[in-house]
């Protein structure tokens, strides 16, 4: 999800990652602490002791958005859901799990952990800063503690708002879906209340800039587009994962696959195999044997006058197992896999014989052909999914 985010620390085996945009949103909290909040709170200090102290609760309160995303974490775990790791970046943190929940029930706890966490920490740091007054600690100690009482009591209320992608939004999805049996319906409804969430957030950010705030104005109308894009977007996915269900590597692969011997020349492979089937990515087959490809991305590193007495087996490029896929392999399991590794082509291979390719083109062919199936049916797919969609027949 976040390509050029660097790894801080590991928490029970998971990564904490921040992201560039996070150094941007921790300087805005610090500076708006530091010249606003704390000057108002704690009069009479220092321009550099207010720095501080929004330097600090900065990271305290960003060290609470990760035992946040980490409540999620743990229980996503204990579920039996791996978790990639959590990123801080400009809107928070997010928890990046390997996968969706798989029954209602796991997607409540999962999401509820979040908020549960939130309270807690707003409990505990309020109790912290009635310590801190009571023993003398200062007032600019419990007024950095009572700030964290709040923002943590603020984030776990507007996380339950009951619209998708929040928490709250989850927790709503979890209740359609345990009712309905329809994960892709639930999704859409409670991603419908993000959108109004969303909407309603920048319309507010548009007021507040004719009102004159625009710090404020604007973070509300990044807020609310982030959510709309985001309640889209979880909306298509789980889409395009309803829609290919039960589907196998073998219902949506190429089968008729032109294939070349490691013996061929270069010229012989553009020439006699390439050009004439328009393909750019070509098994190599060895005795009914498939030992790995050759593409045009090799064919260019290798000078032109060269082809003639170049002969494939000299340059392609090895069987790899992450470049390999089991007809039998989950359709929705390779799409994510295109996702996660930029490929888009992958052999499908049965011990070492060769079944076909599927690339992501095949991925998408499939899915338009569904999704136009989809919606010129009249009823949707009810609880028993598996029967929806229909598995091809291959005659």
């Amino acid at each position: 999800m976040f390509q050029n985010s660097q790894t801080i620390l590991r928490v029970f085996g998971i990564e904490i990652r921040i992201a560039a945009s996070w150094l941007l949103i921790a300087a805005l909290i610090t500076w708006s602490l530091a010249n606003q909040v704390f000057p108002s709170r704690v009069p009479g200090l220092e321009q550099w002791h207010y720095l501080v102290l929004g330097f600090v609760a900065m990271l305290l309160f960003f060290a609470s958005l990760i035992l946040h995303e980490l409540s999620h974490s743990m229980v996503a775990r204990a579920f039996g859901i791996d978790v990639k790791g959590i990123t801080l970046f400009l809107f928070g943190g997010v928890a990046e799990l390997d996968e969706e929940p798989d029954v209602p029930t796991h997607e409540l706890w999962i999401a509820l952990a979040g908020p549960a966490m939130s309270f807690a920490l707003a409990v505990i740091f309020w109790f912290l800063s009635l310590i801190a007054a009571f023993v003398g600690l200062g007032l600019a100690t419990s007024t950095v503690l009572s700030y964290l009482a709040v923002i943590n009591l603020v984030l776990a209320l507007f996380n339950l708002l009951p619209a998708f992608p929040l928490d709250g939004g989850r927790v709503l999805r979890a209740a359609l879906w345990a009712r309905s049996g329809d994960v892709l319906a639930a999704t859409e409804m409670a991603a419908r209340m993000g959108e109004f969430l969303a909407y309603g957030l920048i319309g507010l950010g548009i007021l507040s800039l004719f009102q004159g705030v625009p710090l404020g104005g604007a973070w509300q109308i990044l807020i609310g587009t982030f959510i709309l894009i985001a309640a889209r977007s979880s909306v298509e996915a789980q889409r395009t994962k309803s829609l290919l269900g039960n589907q196998t590597v073998s219902d949506v692969m190429s089968k008729n696959v032109v294939t070349a011997p490691p013996e061929i020349s270069l010229a012989d492979l553009v020439n006699l195999i390439m050009l004439p089937n328009r393909v750019s990515f070509v098994p190599v087959v060895d005795q009914d044997e498939v030992i790995g490809h050759i593409d045009t991305v090799v064919l260019a590193k290798i000078d032109r006058e060269n082809w003639g007495n170049t002969q494939v087996g000299d340059v392609f490029v090895a069987l790899d197992p992450e470049g390999v896929v089991s007809p039998d392999g989950s359709a929705p399991d390779i799409l994510r896999r295109f996702a996660e590794t930029g490929r888009r082509k992958l052999l499908v291979v049965e011990g070492r014989r060769l079944k076909g390719v599927v690339t992501l083109s095949d991925l998408s062919r499939f899915l338009g052909l569904l999704s136009d199936l989809y919606s010129r049916t009249t009823s949707k797919p009810q609880k028993d999914h598996a029967a929806w969609p229909p598995t091809p027949s291959h005659q």
